[in-house]
């Protein structure tokens, strides 16, 4: 959802406060809980100000939400781009690493759809989740695709298939870098550099070579 065009009118250190004031507010308390008081005491700006820009909570939060998911895909489209020639492990290999990067640069972003993921009264929350599975798959395809037609794909693969267990499989690692209950004992949340390393390429090993001889 884009905002009015007095909010796009701002100064882009005053659309910035605002920015990440209300994406503070919405990731430390989730959509429900948010307060727009909060956030405009923080910016120091009328609260009649907010629903001009947006409407309301919820333009509001479907805007920051928007500017995160670009964010992303920003970083995304980088990976890809620069690892064009690279074999297929190494462009897995570089996406997690890119996402690893990505949390720990956008720490407020990410816990931003750790919320969405757990909070069911956001609006259009199944629109948005859905929205960035779909990217998601659409990107793994992209390299999937690109590794059939260099030939490193074996007869048969359901690319299909293999793209939703890759995107399954890097949601949940990156989950578990924030969230200790989700490392499953893999190690990831307590992982320095180093491990981390060690353990994305493991995984993406397993994900391209299975578990079967």
């Amino acid at each position: 959802m884009e905002p009015n065009q007095t909010f796009l009118n701002l100064p882009d250190e005053k659309k910035r406060r605002i920015e990440d004031a209300a994406a503070d507010e919405f990731s430390d308390n989730g959509y429900r809980s948010a307060s727009i008081n909060a956030i405009v005491s923080r910016v120091g700006i009328a609260k009649g100000s907010i629903f001009q820009y947006f409407g309301d909570k919820k333009g509001l939060f479907l805007f920051i939400f928007g500017q995160s998911v670009e964010k992303v895909k920003s970083y995304l489209k980088d990976v890809r781009d620069a690892t064009a020639d690279a074999p297929l492990r190494i462009r897995l290999e570089e996406t997690l690493k890119a996402g690893v990067g990505f949390t720990r640069k956008h720490p407020v972003i990410y816990r931003l759809y750790v919320r969405t993921l757990a909070e069911k009264e956001i609006p259009f929350r199944s629109e948005i989740l859905t929205s960035i599975r779909r990217y998601s798959l659409e990107y793994l395809r992209s390299l999937l695709e690109t590794a059939r037609d260099k030939g490193e794909l074996r007869d048969g693969v359901n690319i299909e298939a293999a793209c939703f267990i890759m995107d399954a499989a890097m949601d949940r690692f990156l989950q578990a870098l924030t969230l200790p209950h989700m490392d499953g004992g893999l190690g990831i949340h307590d992982a320095d550099d180093t491990e981390l390393e060690q353990r994305i390429q493991t995984l993406c090993a397993s994900l391209l070579t299975g578990v079967t001889p």
